[in-house]
């Protein structure tokens, strides 16, 4: 069983900074593609940003452009998520996800590209 961990959520400020981190758990397994994704209640998950392994090429929702940052940590294990500026509308529960085949970037905007996904972190931004 592939598991996702997040972790790095909390609560801060308007303009503060956290970063979130996706470590895998359980058997190893080898992904081409990781994401992050966000969800408030009421709402359909929404994407955050995806880093695809095979070029280190990214994407990113328009709404965290410029403020965001995703990468990886240890040699395509751990993928990280840089969050500065953040603001209220960032409040969310934050999941990470993971996708064993070959992907072109566009689809890894879409959580169905995905085969494993965290439990999810929770970020509170205070105005």
């Amino acid at each position: 069983q592939v598991q996702l961990v997040e972790s790095g959520g909390g609560l801060v400020q308007a303009g503060g900074s956290l970063r979130l981190s996706c470590a895998p758990s359980g058997r190893t397994f080898s992904s081409s593609a990781m994401g992050w994704f966000r969800q408030v209640p009421g709402k359909a998950r929404e994407f955050v940003a995806a880093i695809r392994w095979s070029d280190s090429s990214t994407t990113y929702a328009d709404s965290v452009k410029g403020r965001f940052t995703i990468s990886s940590v240890n040699a395509k294990i751990v993928v990280s998520l840089q969050m500065n500026s953040l603001q209220p509308e960032d409040t969310a529960v934050y999941y990470c996800a993971a996708r064993s085949r070959l992907a072109f970037l566009p689809d890894l905007r879409g959580a169905g590209a995905y085969d494993y996904w965290g439990q999810g972190t929770q970020v509170t931004v205070s105005s």
